[in-house]
């Protein structure tokens, strides 16, 4: 028998406030154990929570990016559990009335086409405390560090619309990437501020049916997410061959040994309303200042690059995705480059390179009209391509203009005719028997003596020049 997955993501979004959800204690991850603490978010008795303001607006904002309805009327209850991260035995979560519902993403299809994937609705939410186990000689220590309690959540909870580990990893990527846009929220998985939970069940192809589901946690990557779904594919598609039963459980994803293990049975406790905290009534007038806070989205976006400046429909995808580079790219266009050149050269070596240093672009000392000014030299000749990389490199962590680093570095590109005869000469002379297989019809030799010049002029040569004036010399 042939088997369908169902996959449905809870997709939980620490959002970037100042303060926490109902405190004025610092929403910074990072800081030192205990340090972001008070008696609300510790729960001491006697403490009343107050809702955040800049938390609902950014919550709103992530709401809207994802294209979902905001309900006029939303409210908080206590989600009651025990566990040591939990100080009150219960945490505050919109159950009953959600902030959102009715959301969707486009994703690409697997097999081209646009793929919509809905979102069932978005609520708000306390996160919990932090669990730190450590061991101690041979006695293993639990501490629980509160920094992160009453820190401000959206969870996205996903319709289960989605049949495959790439649907998943798409619809990952998508909604990070219109949540980034607002600003609202990081959306790091390695750093924790975006997390990712996914219920797994099978189902006979071609059926409507909905089968027992197995939740996996613990998957700090996108591609983590890919991987425990397909692994999680396998493991209940063997299980329902062999006649076994699938138990509604919650597994971890063990990324070193690339397995989903059990971990506990799943439980729901009861949600009732909570007393302290009012209810949220949106009014459309309050609703319209949101909205205008709303920036250009990404679909939009890509668009717009395609129309306005010749982008292929893949370059202005790869420009629009950030929104911190759509606005680089955008800003160094100002100062007269070729729009496909500065797509070209913020995929294929910018982007690159701010991945190794793992930086964003506003982390580095590279502006716009630096980058501009670097590609002109490069249109002008002034500068071959490898010249142009390594000045790249060094404006990312320098201060000084891309002329300055040119001199500096002597990275002038080699334009002088009787110079390059002069390397070519040296070649040929040097590799005889390669220019012999060249004039017998080998043409791939041209590429080998190519390479040779360019290295013999350190890479300053003017590749063009030197390619017509190797091909003269060869005759």
């Amino acid at each position: 028998m042939k088997y369908e997955a169902v996959i449905g993501l809870e997709i939980h979004v620490q959002l970037n406030a100042a303060t926490k959800l109902f405190c004025d204690c610092p929403n910074r991850p990072g800081d030192p154990p205990n340090r972001n603490t008070c008696p609300v978010c510790l729960w001491l008795p006697g403490t009343l929570p107050l809702l955040s303001r800049e938390a609902l607006e950014k919550a709103t904002l992530a709401c809207l990016a994802l294209n979902c309805d905001i309900q006029p009327k939303s409210a908080f209850d206590q989600k009651v559990y025990y566990y040591p991260d939990l100080p009150k035995g219960y945490q505050l979560s919109q159950h009953h009335l959600p902030l959102a519902r009715n959301g969707w993403v486009d994703i690409m299809g697997e097999n081209g086409g646009t793929r919509r994937l809905r979102i069932h609705h978005i609520h708000m939410e306390e996160d919990v405390a932090k669990l730190v186990h450590e061991t101690e000689g041979k006695t293993p220590v639990s501490l629980v560090d509160f920094n992160r309690a009453g820190t401000p959540l959206v969870e996205i909870v996903s319709e289960p619309d989605i049949r495959s580990p790439y649907e998943a990893m798409e619809y990952v990527k998508a909604l990070r990437a219109q949540l980034r846009y607002t600003g609202a929220a990081e959306c790091s998985m390695e750093q924790g501020t975006l997390r990712v939970d996914a219920n797994i069940s099978l189902r006979p192809e071609g059926t409507d049916e909905f089968n027992t589901k197995v939740e996996v946690k613990n998957m700090n990557s996108i591609r983590n997410v890919g991987d425990a779904i397909a692994y999680e594919i396998v493991r209940q598609t063997e299980c329902l061959e062999k006649g076994e039963a699938i138990v509604l459980h919650t597994r971890l994803w063990d990324p070193d040994k690339r397995v989903t293990t059990a971990m506990r049975g799943k439980f729901a406790g009861p949600c009732v309303p909570d007393p302290s905290v009012a209810t949220i009534r949106v009014t459309e007038d309050w609703l319209r200042k949101v909205q205008s806070r709303l920036p250009e989205m990404p679909a939009r976006k890509s668009e717009r690059f395609v129309k306005e400046y010749g982008l292929t429909p893949d370059e202005a995808s790869a420009m629009s995705l950030d929104r911190e580079v759509s606005e680089f790219f955008e800003a160094t266009l100002k100062d007269g480059p070729s729009p496909r050149k500065v797509a070209n050269w913020i995929s294929t070596h910018l982007a690159p390179a701010l991945r190794e240093r793992n930086q964003a672009i506003g982390e580095t000392s590279l502006s716009a009209e630096r980058f501009a000014r670097l590609l002109a030299m490069l249109e002008k000749g002034v500068i071959n391509a490898h010249g142009a990389k390594e000045v790249l490199l060094q404006l990312l962590e320098q201060s000084e203009s891309p002329e300055e680093l040119v001199e500096k570095g002597r990275f002038r590109q080699v334009s002088d005719t009787a110079e390059l005869e002069a390397i070519i000469d040296r070649i040929i002379a040097d590799h005889p028997s390669d220019v012999e297989d060249f004039r017998k019809g080998n043409g791939k030799v041209i590429g080998f003596l190519m390479g040779l010049a360019m290295k013999a002029s350190q890479g300053k040569a003017n590749p063009k020049l030197l390619k017509e004036t190797l091909t003269k010399r060869l005759g």
